[in-house]
């Protein structure tokens, strides 16, 4: 008689996303092993109860993850399931990525306030429509670094909370903001879709690394979950996403950093045993006020994930070179001297 196979947990935060997208794992999981046992559990992080803090002067992205990474290495749960772009560069020793899975809808869009017009009641389809001084939620200092270069007359404001709470601070008709740019994935998993109002791409505003792709986390020495992972991965996105990463991991950038991308990989034609093609990455890096922008270029034939990652690792470098590396080092002066005086 075989031995019995172990029941696998799948973990992330507490969030309806975050449970939405750990549940599009377990479906994909269970169609892929029907005959495995799977289960999941829910838990609230630091970035989930610090709603007010701006995120800018919060920290790292290890503000989502720490927790379920000490579940996950004292072995009470055995994948962890995030939104790739909330995921550090660099993981915990003991912690592996097992997979990540196709990417869906990297780009953010513009979502307006219901009811929401100008002046001769014209409706607003895209960013360019809205008058002077008309105020844009997020929270991102990524997507007001970049806008601000090209919309200058709008007004960017913080907004924070789940995105239940976003968009009925929206559509407050008392509310100040005339529109909120979100991640497009997050809300069309939720159901949303139907309130995107327009998308926003490159080269108006590069995406976040890894935005819109999901992820697994592991133990690295779990080889049953890594088997398990391999029938998740897409690797087209993987090997895009590991070099976005890595050009944010040798920039020392995180969530909270205007550092943004665009990746293209074309496989190549003929064998589909072993996987290659040509990646095309674009990374960008802007200051705060928008006034100083750094984009850069590269192209590489990748033929295995770690040749992805040299890709990656190329851009980072041509952008430092260029004048990415002072406007980080700005970044981070600003971050200390208003986070200093925070309470």
């Amino acid at each position: 008689m075989s031995a019995e196979l172990r029941r696998i947990v799948l973990a992330s935060r507490a969030s309806q996303l975050a449970q939405i997208q750990t549940n599009i794992v377990l479906d994909a999981l269970k169609s892929a092993f029907p005959d495995r046992a799977f289960g999941t559990s829910f838990m609230s992080t630091q970035g989930d109860k610090n709603q007010s803090q701006a995120l800018y002067l919060l920290g790292g992205k290890s503000l989502w993850t720490k927790e379920l990474e000490v579940a996950l290495l004292e072995g009470e749960v055995d994948l962890l399931v995030h939104s790739l772009k909330d995921v550090p560069t660099t993981l915990p020793e003991g912690c592996a990525l097992g997979a990540i899975l196709e990417r869906e809808h990297g780009e953010d869009c513009l979502v307006v306030k219901r009811g929401y017009t100008v002046v001769d009641g014209k409706t607003v389809h895209t960013l360019d429509d809205l008058p002077t001084g008309a105020v844009i939620g997020t929270s991102s200092v990524r997507r007001v670094a970049q806008l601000k270069r090209k919309y200058p007359g709008l007004v960017f404001k913080d907004v924070r909370g789940n995105l239940n709470t976003r968009l009925a601070k929206l559509d407050d008709p008392n509310g100040p903001y005339a529109a909120l740019i979100l991640a497009k994935a997050g809300l069309v998993r939720l159901g949303f879709g139907d309130r995107v109002t327009s998308d926003i791409v490159a080269p108006t505003l590069f995406h976040a690394v890894g935005q819109g792709a999901l992820a697994v986390e592991i133990r690295a020495n779990d080889d049953e979950a890594r088997r398990l992972c391999d029938a998740l991965t897409h690797w087209q996105t993987s090997w895009r996403c590991l070099a976005e990463r890595a050009c944010l991991r040798v920039l020392e950038g995180g969530c909270s950093v205007p550092v943004g991308v665009h990746s293209e990989l074309a496989p190549s034609p003929g064998d589909h045993v072993t996987h290659a093609g040509k990646l095309r990455l674009v990374g960008t890096v802007t200051a705060l006020d928008g006034q100083r922008h750094v984009e850069r270029e590269i192209e590489g034939e990748v033929s295995s994930p770690e040749r992805a990652e040299e890709v990656g690792v190329q851009l980072a470098r041509t952008l430092i070179e260029s004048g990415g590396r002072e406007i980080l080092d700005e970044i981070t002066k600003d971050r200390e001297r208003r986070g200093a005086g925070w309470s």
